[in-house]
């Protein structure tokens, strides 16, 4: 089938598939309205198609289309949404449906993104509402088929489950869709292109950025404000307190109406924790009960089928949206509610407790249920972040189900399940797709496991402690209280660092969190794990898919936190690791070690310490820890971390922290700049802007030739 590529944007082609364009219909890409960041992307590197366009093959088959691209043989394969099992998905079948029971390793997941970004610099997005399957190299056909393909089992170590295929297969609906194509050059390029493409990555308000704490579903206001205090009086930093189920006058399904026994004054109530420094986060789902005021709003608008009982409105009309938007303005936003946690947008597909609207639900916009599932978590995401937007007022929160085209939408994804490594691994694979991502705390086995997953949650996107279920707190395990309230504090420190890493995000399409194949090019990580030699030669599959043991380590367990800090988690009954370290030299942020990068290091670290690294020439930005994120109006003191003994520099982003006056240009960069003298003195400067103190800070220090993060 003959297709006609054209310029979509700077680095960007698009085709679109099925001569009518109304059979595309709704989809992630027309519903969040993107805007492609134009001057950005005019920005980035010129680059031609990675291919040329008759090496793409697009034919018919039974009920859809086959669109198969080239792949070589040492090529790797990114991206594919939030996967947790896994994260270079070549030689996988990734079969992307919304899924709130990522149990097994088949592509389901909370946020689907039919995106795959390949490390030969080039990414390829289907922008459909349908489920896609992608088969990432994993399908070999005939012509393709050599005899070194062909082994036995028994006798060579070399058999696979799956042979080296020499091209991805994409089976697509039969409605219309386009297909995008990113240039790269570098894997980095290609994501940060997708991003800007899809409108720029979020820039959450600062408050969103400290630590987040979610009591148990059914507490009262009083014991919400006493918790609350009891943060305070210990001297932990908290943000946000977030309310589960129990707040509802009814859930499951949900009124969005406030239970007046446990919440006799709810306006009072959240300006409390406010005095506090406090902001409130509310849990909710997408299913209106009987008992709702919006319920008989929201019939006409209703899909064929319900959920425990309860409407699930379709928000793809207008009507619809604009109902649950005045019902949330009106019940929670007036009264200074800071954001939502959006869950059971997903649905879930176990055997004995399946509850999803079924795909052949029918629903008045004409979209079915397979679409719907598929679009609900951004159509949720799209609405509240809409509201706030109209007030002036920044959101973050939390969603449980996403899909592509989702970087600009300011929601972090977190998941029922709770196995740590996967967790560390779903940190990393979220820097493919637009999406962010947080390894969660509610639980754990032992002190060790509470420290270990409190020092990861708090070099996440989104640092929470969510006690809905069994009411623990950050003191819950006495002995390691003070190593807990250390990583919070260190959170609170690096705010200004971390908060410039999401603006560069916003502004450039990079990752604030990034997965080491976006830090290194794969000749350095094959140089670094000392097999440059076999580097162009043939990478069979990373894993025998037949039995998922893994061959290859993939780096999925590390990440940087914006450009100057490697973050290596350690889980519990691990005392010691390898960390992969790209070129130059490296200190421990608490221990002072140097190391040689370019290689791989063994370290070991006791449970007080988190492994973190910083490059050396690094100037980081840094602010005293408080009990919460300074309000706008409130400066606090900053200082310029400088790390090693050459020269270095850093950046710094600053704003109200509040509100979208930096997209009118309220808003400024610094360049933090150390030069060492040749008497071997040291001299910082700020560069970039008249005005010599950002409004957010009263002062400015400089500390030079650090080895280590001073206490």
């Amino acid at each position: 089938m003959a297709a006609s590529w054209s310029l979509a944007a700077p680095g960007v082609w698009r085709v679109t598939l099925q001569e009518m364009q109304e059979a595309k219909g709704m989809t992630p890409l027309t519903y969040m309205n993107v805007q492609p960041r134009e001057a950005a992307l005019k920005q980035m590197p010129e680059v031609q198609p990675p291919f040329d366009w008759d090496q793409v093959r697009i034919e018919e088959i039974r009920d859809g289309l086959l669109v198969s691209f080239p792949l070589t043989p040492s090529e790797k394969l990114y991206g594919t949404g939030l996967q947790l099992m896994r994260m270079n998905q070549r030689g996988r079948t990734r079969y992307l449906r919304v899924n709130s029971d990522p149990k097994q390793d088949t592509g389901e997941t909370h946020a689907p993104v039919p995106f795959y970004a390949s490390d030969r610099g080039y990414g390829v997005l289907i922008d459909t509402s349908r489920i896609v399957t992608m088969h990432c190299g994993s399908t070999l056909e005939l012509a393709d088929t050599r005899a070194e393909h062909v082994r036995d089992r028994n006798t060579n170590a070399g058999w696979s489950a799956t042979p080296l295929a020499a091209r991805t297969e994409l089976r697509l609906p039969k409605d219309g869709f386009d297909i995008y194509v990113f240039g790269g050059p570098s894997l980095t390029d290609v994501v940060a292109r997708y991003n800007l493409f899809c409108g720029g990555g979020v820039l959450p308000p600062k408050w969103g950025l400290g630590f987040w704490h979610r009591v148990p579903t059914l507490y009262t206001d009083e014991q919400v404000l006493e918790e609350a205090e009891q943060f305070r009086q210990r001297g932990i930093p908290c943000d946000v307190i977030g309310l589960e189920p129990g707040w509802h006058s009814q859930s499951y399904p949900v009124s969005y109406e406030w239970e007046a026994n446990r919440f006799p004054s709810p306006g009072t109530f959240v300006q409390q924790l406010r005095a506090k420094g406090m902001r409130v986060n509310l849990w909710e789902h997408p299913y209106v009960s009987p008992t709702s005021k919006i319920y008989e709003k929201l019939r006409p608008y209703a899909g064929s089928h319900t959920v425990w009982g309860g409407l699930a409105p379709d928000y793809a009309m207008e009507e619809a949206a604009a109902q649950y938007k005045q019902v949330h303005e009106t019940e929670h936003v007036s009264l200074g509610v800071s954001g939502y946690k959006l869950d059971e947008c997903d649905g879930s597909e176990l055997t004995r407790n399946s509850w999803m609207f079924p795909a052949h639900a029918k629903f008045p916009s004409g979209l079915d249920g397979e679409q719907m599932r598929q679009l609900y978590g951004l159509m949720f995401q799209k609405m509240t972040s809409d509201l706030y937007r109209s007030k002036n007022r920044r959101t973050y929160g939390l969603v449980r189900a996403s899909g592509a085209a989702a970087s600009t939408m300011p929601y972090v994804l977190y998941s029922d399940l709770y196995d740590h490594k996967q967790y560390i691994r779903a940190l990393c694979n979220a820097s493919f797709s637009g999406l962010l991502w947080t390894p969660e705390v509610r639980r754990a086995v032992s002190a060790e496991d509470w420290v270990r997953r409190m020092q990861t949650v708090c070099l996440s996107s989104l640092a929470m402690l969510n006690a809905w279920g069994d009411g623990t707190k950050p003191w819950s395990y006495p002995e390691v209280e003070s190593i807990v309230r250390h990583y919070i504090e260190l959170r609170m420190r690096l705010l200004p660092y971390l908060y410039t890493a999401f603006a560069a995000y916003r502004e450039t399409g990079v990752p604030p969190f990034r997965a080491m194949p976006l830090v290194m090019s794969p000749a350095e990580i094959a140089a670094a794990e000392g097999h440059l030699a076999e580097f162009e030669q043939e990478v069979l599959n990373t894993t025998d898919a037949a039995y998922g043991k893994k061959t290859t380590r993939e780096w999925d367990d590390q990440y940087m936190l914006g450009e100057f800090l490697l973050v290596a988690p350690l889980v519990a009954g691990e005392t010691e690791r390898d960390v992969l370290l790209p070129g130059g030299v490296w200190y421990g942020l608490e221990t002072g070690e140097r190391y040689e990068g370019g290689q791989i290091v063994r370290i070991s670290a006791v449970l007080e310490i988190m492994p973190i690294f910083v490059r050396s020439g690094a100037v980081i930005p840094m602010m005293p820890s408080m009990p919460h994120v300074p309000e706008p109006g409130s400066p606090v003191p900053l200082t310029f971390v400088h790390f090693g003994e050459e020269s270095g520099e850093g950046t710094l982003y600053d704003d109200d922290g509040e509100t979208f006056a930096y997209e009118e240009g309220a808003s400024h960069w610094w360049r933090a700049q150390v030069t060492r003298r040749p008497d071997g003195s040291y001299a910082g400067e700020l560069l970039g802007n008249d005005q010599v103190v950002p409004e957010s800070f009263s002062t400015i220090a400089w500390q030079f030739a650090q080895t280590r993060l001073p206490r």
